[in-house]
């Protein structure tokens, strides 16, 4: 993993920064979304063929590889540390941090199933160790048979009742996915909490990796450049896991391309239309 890194470093430093090239979207889109398949489908064994399209990328889009080598090294980045029911100390306790509480769906009577609850206990001691952070709960409408009931506002209402200040929670509640909830969650915060400059992850253990990268990568495309996704907590889950070619899928959703992203998630997308390898 460490040879993935240390390329994808390389590129990222060889690409013309700022750079104002005119982009040509359906060919600058193709490219990416064969580096991202590539990355999902194969990992470091992609690494060459990677570096080569990012170059094919600079030459159409210079601005867009730049972003892309910013996010891939996000991706490849293994370190990640996951904290368990509550945020480490020495986090900034003001309202430059936010929590983002990021919901699952919910039973078709617009109840909540245990693992939100579970998500929310682990929302709520963050709160508190962190009391003057923002609260952006984050989720649509998932309930069958309630569709005036959202995953945003059902959890907001439980924090509320367990005593979170009204003040310090804010509703993104037209997400349907992890993608529109980066995306949706930062349209909000660019707009309404321009203070906020550092955000923290909270939702189930196996969810975070796929969180934090997306929230890194909308930061990165919509030209966020303070805003720096922190740290996370979560809650454990006995069970669960989102694979990199799932993730891979929400960052072609991120693109704007959902019948891919929607057909990578459904796992009818064929990947033997990318390159191969060699």
């Amino acid at each position: 993993m460490k040879r993935i890194l240390a390329l994808l470093l390389a590129a990222a430093l060889c690409l013309t920064i700022g750079a104002a090239a005119a982009a040509d979207e359906p060919a600058s889109r193709e490219i990416i979304e064969k580096i991202v398949v590539l990355y999902g489908a194969n990992g470091e064994e992609a690494t060459d063929k990677i570096v080569e399209l990012l170059g094919e990328l600079e030459e159409v889009d210079a601005a867009a590889a730049e972003k892309w080598a910013k996010i891939l090294w996000h991706w490849a980045n293994k370190d990640l540390v996951i904290n368990e029911d509550v945020l480490p100390d020495g986090l900034p306790d003001t309202d430059e941090l936010c929590l983002v509480a990021l919901g699952f769906q919910l039973n078709p009577d617009g109840s909540m199933k245990d693992e939100l609850i579970h998500r929310l206990e682990t929302v709520k001691r963050c709160a508190e160790k962190y009391p003057n952070a923002l609260i952006v709960c984050t989720g649509g409408g998932t309930a069958r048979d309630n569709p005036s009931a959202t995953e945003a506002g059902e959890m907001a209402k439980w924090l509320r009742e367990h005593g979170v200040k009204s003040s310090r929670i804010t509703v993104e509640n037209l997400s349907q996915t992890t993608a529109q909830n980066a995306i949706y969650t930062l349209n909000i915060l660019k707009k309404e909490y321009p203070q906020v400059s550092k955000l923290a992850i909270i939702s189930s253990d196996y969810h975070i990796a796929t969180g934090t990268l997306l929230f890194r990568a909308e930061a990165i495309l919509q030209n966020l450049t303070e805003l720096e996704v922190v740290s996370n907590a979560a809650w454990k889950a006995p069970g669960g896991t989102l694979s990199p070619m799932f993730q891979a899928g929400a960052l072609i959703e991120l693109l704007g391309d959902k019948q891919t992203a929607y057909d990578i998630y459904m796992d009818n997308y064929d990947i033997h239309e990318i390159l191969p390898l060699e």
